[in-house]
């Protein structure tokens, strides 16, 4: 088995991970959903 080894920076690699999460926890918990408008924990708290 062969293994690349990319040469990266760390100023490269912190901001595309940093932007795929915070993508993430915007479109999956941050934003109402639009079939009741509730928060994902708020939707845990009520049901």
């Amino acid at each position: 088995m062969s293994e690349i080894i990319q040469d990266l920076s760390l100023e490269d690699v912190i901001g595309d991970r940093f932007s795929r999460y915070s993508k993430y926890i915007i479109q999956e918990r941050a934003l109402p959903d639009d079939r009741d408008g509730l928060k994902p924990v708020q939707r845990r708290i009520l049901y």
